[in-house]
């Protein structure tokens, strides 16, 4: 394997490394120890479990392959902290994640320090390979995730506690607005559709290929809290005609009747923010939609979500980067997909099913982690995230 020797690479990775992992950090300042531990639903994990689990990913991963002298900082921390990576043993139930009062939240930051300090190290070290270059720009990025994933897990945790608390003062970024009206047209014709060039792709944005598409117009802005409150006071979710079956049945089932965190409070629709709970803005971008919802409210408004490949040829039209756009497009993968040997196929490959494509980026996701090509997935329920509407319809062919 190639070494990598020259100082400038080094620092320049050293760097990075700590930049965000500084973020992370700096992302927890706001809390209270009592904030990092609560996790009420099995999908949201609790904010010491993301620390803890972004510092194992740089042990299990590079540090534990690498280096041959390395000792792991605790025997159990690979069982707490293991996300879903059958390759490297057993792990503890997603859902028991916020049972995990010890290890205390300070030796978990004495984890993380152990963990910024020895990665450092390697880096200038002599076994500092280019195959542990791509999987520490790996972990950097896996990082950069669970960034954004912490703050709309916490948003969870806080917006479902009856008194709302605060994150940070003054922090309302879903008070976002568009600053782009009317539609754009697009042409039919093939299109390339995957990364191509120099820098960080997942996986599953390789295999560039070629796609038809038919012409259609896109709106330039997305969807709005007051567009949505329209389809509410029409009835939108009283209407079955407007959803899926299995949408339906969810709507049925848990009683849906506005997106999350809506609170109709004597007689005013209300909303809670990172900022705490206030009056719902009709001119900000609507937030925390499902897909179910999305297809619905498309459906109401006579027009449709995109496709995948569509977003893609269609995002130099439009400014994109507040809400992560649902698409009308399956989590598949893309001609000549092939998946890492070891932990790292399970990266993206094994999620292929039963989930729905998001484009774009959101007013959660870290400084430097976008891209056009970029492949969100969730289940088509999911609605914690920062997620959108943006709307197309039809146009003759050509």
């Amino acid at each position: 394997m190639e070494q990598l020797t020259t100082k400038e690479n080094t620092d320049h990775l050293v760097e990075a490394f700590m930049e965000v992992r500084t973020y992370t950090e700096f992302l927890c300042n706001p809390l209270q120890v009592e904030d990092y531990i609560p996790q009420p639903v099995h999908f949201a994990s609790p904010p010491k479990w993301h620390i803890a689990h972004t510092s194992w990913f740089f042990e299990e991963l590079l540090l534990k392959r690498f280096l041959p002298d390395y000792t792991e900082f605790h025997p159990e921390f690979s069982f707490l902290f293991n996300s879903y990576y059958n390759a490297l043993g057993n792990r503890i139930m997603r859902e028991n994640r916020g049972s995990i009062t010890r290890p205390t939240v300070e030796q978990v930051f004495s984890y993380r320090t152990h963990i910024n300090e020895s990665v450092q190290e390697f880096i200038k070290g002599p076994h500092f390979t280019n195959e542990a270059k791509d999987i520490l720009i790996l972990g950097l990025n896996h990082e950069q995730q669970h960034q954004e994933l912490l703050l709309t897990d916490l948003k969870h945790t806080f917006g479902h506690n009856p008194i709302f608390p605060i994150y940070k003062p003054g922090y309302f970024p879903t008070e976002t607005t568009n600053k782009e009206k009317g539609f754009a047209t697009i042409k039919e014709g093939i299109y390339n559709i995957g990364f191509e060039g120099d820098g960080f792709c997942y996986d599953n944005e390789l295999g560039r290929h070629k796609q038809y598409i038919h012409s259609f117009s896109v709106s330039k802005a997305l969807v709005t809290n007051g567009e949505f409150l329209s389809f509410m006071e029409d009835g939108g979710y009283l209407k079955a005609e407007l959803w899926h079956d299995e949408g339906w049945s969810w709507v049925q089932k848990e009683t849906i009747r506005s997106p999350l965190y809506w609170h109709k409070i004597e007689g005013q629709w209300m909303y809670y923010t990172l900022g705490g709970l206030k009056k719902v803005n009709k001119n900000a971008i609507l937030s925390h939609i499902s897909f179910y919802e999305a297809f619905a409210f498309a459906e109401w408004s006579g027009k449709r979500l995109l496709t995948e490949a569509e977003w893609e040829v269609a995002s130099d039209q439009f400014n994109w980067g507040t809400r992560w756009e649902w698409t009308n497009s399956a989590y598949l993968p893309y001609p000549g997909f092939q998946k890492e040997e070891g932990a790292i196929g399970e990266y993206n490959g094994k999620f292929m099913v039963n989930q729905m494509v998001l484009r774009g980026a959101s007013v959660g996701t870290s400084p430097g982690h976008s891209r056009k090509t970029y492949r969100n997935f969730f289940h088509p329920h999911h609605r914690w995230q920062f997620t959108g509407i943006r709307l197309a319809e039809n146009k003759e062919y050509e």
